[in-house]
């Protein structure tokens, strides 16, 4: 499925998902720990990018650290990160009511953003295990009296041990019923993340490659951003489900071990 565009010359940067390509759940996938360390010794830039704004990449590194991976906080990059950064871009300094957790609350506090539930510039919703009908109440309140709706991500549900959660995407969709109001996702699959991602890397999207284990987030957001894509099979995606989308990843293997070996080139025949 590569194009047969030279690659061998190129010093590719890696943007990858980290629940179903690097770990399930608190569970390292097995090659994990290899690649990021390849990756590493050889010099290229990569970021673990996941849709879940509950933790901050301090958080996140311990989780990944206590399964055997090595990950540098500076490599990490969340949906609040990224919802963080576009705010910032659009109203700097402005105000938001907030239902989430600390992975969010602290990257708006990081670009100076007020949090308060009185007259704010926006509604910003984002993963938390504690949604609160007073919370939620209270959003959709602002939201009715002209505050701009934001959410993280549009993941309706998130994975658990006792099967799934509701997600982002479910509460938005409360909201949105109460109020007639969509809001703004700025997570996968939305480019603005990756281009975000970029940025913070200071890389192009043409010596950039995407691995993801799902079609509908991972593999539409690396092609509409101009990358090329790995779908691994370890998480959400098979290879019959690939088959049901009207686009292709640029490689398809069963997981990161197989990408061992190969990061100078991984499309090489």
């Amino acid at each position: 499925m590569a194009d047969d565009t030279d690659s061998s010359a190129r010093r590719w940067t890696y943007l990858m998902d980290m629940d179903g390509v690097l770990v399930h759940e608190e569970t390292l996938i097995p090659g994990a720990d290899e690649l990021i360390s390849e990756l590493t010794d050889a010099g290229n830039p990569f970021l673990v990018l996941t849709n879940n704004s509950i933790r901050t990449p301090r958080d996140l590194r311990a989780r990944l650290g206590q399964t055997g991976l090595d990950v540098p906080e500076s490599a990490i990059w969340t949906s609040a990160l990224a919802t963080a950064s576009f705010l910032d871009s659009q109203r700097p300094h402005g105000s938001a009511y907030v239902v989430g957790e600390s992975g969010l609350t602290t990257a708006l506090h990081d670009v100076g953003y007020v949090l308060t539930d009185r007259d704010p510039d926006y509604v910003v919703l984002g993963e938390t295990r504690t949604y609160s009908f007073e919370a939620i109440t209270t959003a959709i309140r602002l939201v009715e009296r002209g505050a701009r709706f934001i959410a993280t991500n549009p993941d309706p549900t998130g994975p658990s041990r006792d099967g799934s959660l509701p997600a982002t995407g479910a509460v938005a969709a409360l909201i949105s019923r109460a109020t007639g109001r969509e809001p703004y996702f700025v997570g996968k699959p939305n480019t603005l993340m990756m281009r975000s991602a970029l940025r913070s890397l200071g890389s192009h999207s043409e010596q950039t490659l995407m691995i993801g284990d799902r079609m509908d987030t991972d593999v539409v957001v690396g092609l509409e951003a101009g990358m090329r894509t790995i779908l691994v099979l370890s998480g959400i995606s098979t290879r019959q489900t690939v088959e049901m989308y009207p686009y292709r990843p640029t490689l398809v293997v069963d997981s990161v071990a197989d990408l061992v070996g190969r990061t100078e080139d991984p499309f090489a025949r």
